[in-house]
């Protein structure tokens, strides 16, 4: 495939044979980045271990200092007293059967995020193969099956993210806005490389981070010095 002329240019400034620390990597991202929009930054890490393996599974969440720049839509489905808190905390949606009839009927799928209480998680089983696959369905272990409803709106509107394995045992997760420059965009990278890191399984053999990649959107990828695990 033939890469356009402003693709080669940005890749001319990029070293691929070499690792770069974190902060200079992201000052090569974000020189780079020359969309006229506000480019994402994500990151990108594969790692040495088996996701088949229930063991050896890797996932968590954390919240970013600087957020992500992304508005995040919140769901919350709650009755009761919940329902008032996730109001009062400024969740976009509330609801209960409405919600997952809204679901079921129209494929209403106008969030980015769904938290639920724990006694609500039988009514919200009933649409996981809708949620499931788009990873939307809540879970204990992302934070978004909880009874401290506030927290979890809170978090998810300031700046959590998840990160999870995916089927070729990598890790992809943003962490935030070509806008918010090379030391911002660094200390959100250490939270979440050092969460990453923290994670690694106690069955996991021989090297964990096997490759660490930061890139905008329409940029070069370029590679990072991964942490000793």
């Amino acid at each position: 495939m033939k890469q356009s002329k402003k693709y080669l240019e940005k890749l001319s400034k990029v070293d691929t044979t070499k690792q770069y620390p974190a902060e200079e990597a992201l000052k090569l991202v974000v020189e780079n980045a020359t969309a006229k929009f506000d480019e994402s930054v994500e990151l990108h890490v594969r790692l040495g271990v088996d996701g088949r393996q229930a063991d050896q599974q890797v996932r968590g969440t954390v919240v970013l200092p600087n957020g992500t720049g992304k508005t995040l839509r919140v769901l919350v489905i709650a009755k009761g007293d919940k329902a008032e808190e996730a109001k009062k905390a400024g969740a976009d949606h509330v609801g209960e059967m409405d919600i997952i009839t809204k679901i079921t009927s129209n494929n209403w799928l106008d969030f980015d995020v769904c938290i639920t209480t724990p006694d609500m998680m039988g009514v919200v089983g009933r649409v996981a193969k809708i949620l499931g696959p788009k990873g939307l369905m809540p879970n204990p272990k992302s934070g978004t099956v909880t009874n401290d409803i506030t927290k979890a709106v809170n978090d998810a509107k300031g700046g959590k993210v998840e990160y999870r394995l995916d089927k070729g045992n990598n890790i992809h997760c943003l962490i935030g806005k070509v806008s918010f420059g090379a030391e911002k965009l660094a200390q959100n990278y250490t939270v979440l490389i050092n969460a990453i890191n923290k994670a690694k399984p106690n069955s996991a053999k021989g090297v964990y981070m096997k490759n660490v990649v930061v890139t905008s959107t329409m940029g070069v990828g370029v590679k990072v010095i991964p942490p000793l695990a």
